[in-house]
């Protein structure tokens, strides 16, 4: 699917579906079992499906430098690789009919997830690499896992763009390759957490009277 990220049909397509972005959320867990993120999270999408009205979303100062900056980090990574990002849309999983991701882009058989984040961030991400560390955290690890697997990709390409920074380190690109054991996993839990979705909606629906 091609529409555009953010409007209102991108929304309705995404409305009470796991979506990559939260699968962390999905995952979440503490020594004594799931966190509480999960059931927040489960809790809005159930919202999202009595309601047919999607969740109200959190914006701050951060956020919107990120989305204002995305198209220009785009273009930074284009530049440097010399290949062109395919804009897309929502796209559903393969066999899991609530669940589906967002990529921020389509490159060949691979794909990019673009973060813009504060310049301390971006220096840490720097500093991390430098040092032999993954610089990935994990729910953005988890978040292109899933883009990989519903864009059926082989890679994505976690780009970190700041142009605040000096010039040679403005742009940073790190290669994730893609896990089918993790998925594996990942969509035994999410089948679990949808099923649980599921039957909090059926429940609900039999005291509302739908």
């Amino acid at each position: 699917m091609n529409e555009e990220q953010g409007t209102d049909s991108w929304f309705a397509n995404r409305l009470g579906k796991v979506t990559a972005s939260r699968l962390a959320d999905v995952l979440a867990k503490t020594k004594t079992g799931y966190s509480a993120s999960r059931a927040n999270y489960m809790t809005q999408l159930v919202l999202e499906r009595i309601t047919q009205t999607r969740a109200e979303s959190f914006s701050n100062a951060a956020m919107a430098w990120g989305t204002e900056q995305e198209p220009f980090a785009r273009a930074a990574y284009e530049a440097h690789t010399g290949q062109m990002v395919e804009e897309v849309g929502f796209m559903p999983h393969p066999t899991i009919e609530a669940a589906g991701a967002s990529p921020d882009g389509l490159v060949g058989d691979g794909m990019v997830e673009i973060k813009c984040p504060s310049s301390s961030t971006a220096l840490e991400v720097w500093l991390t690499h430098s040092q032999g560390n993954n610089p990935v955290d994990a729910k953005y690890y988890a978040q292109m896992q899933w883009q990989m697997r519903c864009a059926d990709r082989a890679w994505c390409d976690y780009v970190v763009f700041d142009p605040r920074m000096p010039s040679k380190a403005q742009l940073f690109i790190f290669r994730v390759e893609r896990n089918d054991d993790w998925l594996k996993i990942a969509e035994d839990e999410v089948l679990k957490f949808l099923a649980e979705v599921d039957a909090k909606v059926k429940f609900l629906k039999t005291i509302i009277g739908e």
